[in-house]
């Protein structure tokens, strides 16, 4: 059975419940009574499992963080208010100043400014590589490496990793792979390939309907024997490690990052994001399908297409083996100026001109002018922005129709 397969089953049985409320159990709540004095300081220590303030957490939280786990393999994961929250909430509870970081790939534009901008202002250095530079990557780690990070997708720039070959130089060096799965849920499983961490933001194809807001990380388990995390790298961890055993990570996240930094989710946002989460190996399943249509029939009428689908792409034979389930919603079309993207886009009559990505809907957007407005050109270069770039991602019509759509658009 293909995960896509698998999911629709586990998905909608893991949220639903056979007696009393069928769907989940919404929990708005700011704070928690405790009852007692004695139950509150065991839930402080943590002896007591019960909820100690929305900011760290609540029981709606807590049923999507499982299912969230349980989709990866991981042995739990903490829900934040963003993807861009759940990425600072992974990355700062690893991080201090004096630390490194080797950012491999495409990047959003938000992931690039929060690592060269925005960390670099608290002594925090990011080493920037195309995800083929292997040995480069390999040479740039040091003592000051804390994490090597990727997204599954390069998003815009359509470039695929090999996570795999990426995970072995991380575990040859005791460093932390950290990859961002948001355009990949159940088509990619990025810790059975050596990843340590997944970061999400589950605005996008996870709730699917641009509903709500969210992020989150999903952690592997501490080793019972030998594990990177136990090295002096992360000797700031290790209070943590040998207190929590297992599943120290997750409480790291809480402590360091969460608790004192606060990109919470709420517990009406992950309600709303397990609805879409229900249908997520449906609406996957049909979405990378017609994105293939799409792209080949585009490139046939000759517009300018990116996506790996595409024999002339230089990770074909990457996507057609390790990419079996597609590689998400996203695609490039080049227009070639920005002139010719602004007409393309002002006379689709399906494309929806948003920022966002994953939803049911087919969305687009000139990225020149917009995420990536503030960016110089060498940045541009090398995260695949070009002044005619429209990243599309591809939502639940009929192929023929976008298909169609889109030749109209363009009058090509």
């Amino acid at each position: 059975m293909n995960r896509f397969e698998e999911f629709t089953t586990r998905f909608v049985q893991q949220m639903g419940k056979k007696e009393g409320p069928i769907s989940p159990i919404m929990v708005n709540s700011a704070s928690f009574g405790y009852g007692s004095s004695e139950t509150g300081e065991g839930i402080f220590e943590g002896s007591v499992k019960k909820p100690l303030y929305a900011r760290v957490g609540n029981p709606t939280s807590a049923q999507l963080e499982e299912i969230l786990a349980s989709m990866d393999g991981g042995i739990g994961a903490v829900v934040a208010s963003s993807g861009m929250g759940a990425t600072a909430m992974a990355t700062l509870s690893l991080l201090r100043s004096g630390d490194e970081i080797i950012s491999i790939g495409g990047l959003f534009g938000g992931t690039y400014s929060y690592f060269s901008e925005t960390l670099t202002r608290f002594g925090i250095r990011t080493h920037f590589f195309d995800v083929d530079e292997f040995e480069k990557i390999e040479e740039s780690i040091n003592t000051a490496t804390k994490i090597l990070f990727l997204e599954s997708v390069g998003n815009p720039n359509m470039r695929l990793p090999d996570i795999a070959k990426i995970a072995q130089i991380a575990n040859r060096h005791g460093v932390a792979l950290m990859v961002d799965n948001t355009c990949t849920p159940l088509s990619i499983a990025p810790l059975a390939l050596g990843a340590d961490i997944i970061v999400y933001s589950t605005t996008k194809i996870i709730t699917g309907n641009a509903s709500s807001l969210g992020g989150a990380v999903v952690y592997r388990a501490i080793s019972e024997w030998d594990d990177k995390f136990k090295g002096d790298r992360y000797r700031d961890l290790h209070p943590f490690i040998y207190k929590m055993g297992a599943m120290a990570l997750i409480a790291v996240a809480k402590k360091r990052a969460m608790r004192d930094l606060g990109m919470s989710a709420n517990g009406f946002g992950s309600y709303l994001t397990m609805l879409g989460l229900e249908t997520l190996p449906l609406r996957l399943d049909r979405i990378v399908t017609t994105v293939e249509k799409v792209a080949k029939a585009l490139h046939e009428k000759g517009f300018v297409v990116n996506h790996p689908c595409l024999p002339h792409h230089p990770h074909h034979k990457r996507y057609l083996n390790n990419f079996a389930k597609g590689c998400g919603t996203l695609m490039g079309i080049d227009m070639g100026s920005k002139e010719a993207a602004f007409a393309f886009l002002n006379r689709s009559k399906l494309i929806t001109i948003t920022a966002n990505i994953g939803d049911s809907r087919t969305l687009g957007l000139h990225m020149a002018s917009t995420i990536y407005r503030d960016f110089d050109d060498e940045t541009k270069s090398f995260l695949g922005i070009t002044p005619g770039l429209v990243r599309i991602s591809i939502g639940l019509e009929n192929a023929e129709a976008i298909i169609d759509d889109f030749v109209n658009a363009a009058k090509i």
